[in-house]
């Protein structure tokens, strides 16, 4: 990355850099937006996801879109979500676990990259409608 990039993280809290990591982007609490410039990151600001409670399909991506995001690290997404994202430019890291702080210096590394299938075991959590894929859903 040699330019500045908008690097937006689905996080579960608002405590940016020191913060967790949201196993789903669409149903998390907060979005972390970050300005990266090589292996450098700032953050930005850290805003609430207003459709946290009211999941409408292909919103979340076009809040996040609208952003100025050029990326969008989350623990897990659903395809429909994914491909809107490509649609738009933004690169998807998926997969991301732990502190935003790490999984930021991961990205920025080349270590953290693309696409990594849900492990959920309801296809809704995923972007599905509910039906079990395997398991049962604790």
């Amino acid at each position: 990355m040699s330019e500045e990039t908008i690097i937006v993280v689905a996080a579960e809290d608002a405590c940016g850099f020191d913060g967790e990591v949201s196993a789903h982007f669409g149903r998390c609490p907060f979005f972390l937006l970050a300005e990266a410039e090589g292996t450098r990151a700032t953050v930005s600001e850290v805003v609430p996801n207003p459709y946290r409670d009211g999941h409408q399909p292909g919103a979340v991506p076009r809040f996040v879109r609208d952003m100025g995001a050029d990326v969008i690290i989350a623990g897990g997404m659903g395809p429909g979500a994914i491909e809107m994202f490509h649609d738009f430019g933004i690169d998807v890291a998926t997969g991301a676990t732990g502190a935003v702080t790490t999984v930021l210096g991961s990205y920025l590394r080349g270590e953290h990259r693309g696409v990594v299938p849900c492990a959920h075991d309801l296809r809704d959590d995923c972007g599905g409608r509910g039906q079990r894929i395997g398991g049962s859903h604790g």
